[in-house]
């Protein structure tokens, strides 16, 4: 499955069909996704309680991953993906304009490890030296 949790994705069949929105729940068991806006259910919403009330309710129902196209960042359009390895990872990347889709955690690691090692410089608490002025004005001060 190549549609992934917080894509955005467009609905290429059924009656949703060109609506665009994102992946808030995946199933790759059963091969679905649900889409923010689309194939809205009505659900009917029975009070439990005495200060509820009765309602019908609008929920996002799942709809089948090969109805849905990954939206490319930069080409703005529904589009295949296609996989290669970038920085010793295995990536998602558009079909058309070669942009990749998949956020590259690969330096991430390393820079990471890099500024452990360098850890903050101790501080140290610089006391300001009296001047020979300021330590006899009081003294003078106290003699008149």
């Amino acid at each position: 499955m190549n549609v992934k949790l917080n894509d955005n994705v467009v609905v290429i069949t059924g009656k949703d069909a060109g609506k665009q929105g994102k992946v808030i729940a995946t199933s790759p068991k059963n091969g679905t996704v649900t889409v923010e806006g689309v194939n809205l259910q009505s659900k009917a919403k029975k009070a439990r309680k005495a200060n509820e009330t009765s309602q019908i309710v609008k929920q996002e129902g799942a709809i089948d991953v090969s109805n849905v196209m990954v939206v490319c960042a930069g080409c703005g359009k529904g589009v295949r993906i296609k996989h290669s390895i970038v920085d010793g990872k295995k990536v998602r990347v558009c079909g058309k304009c070669g942009a990749v889709l998949d956020v590259a955690y690969a330096g991430k690691g390393k820079k990471a490890a890099d500024a452990a090692k360098e850890a903050p410089k101790k501080r140290t608490r610089k006391r300001a030296a009296k001047t020979e002025e300021a330590a006899e004005t009081p003294a003078e001060d106290k003699a008149e």
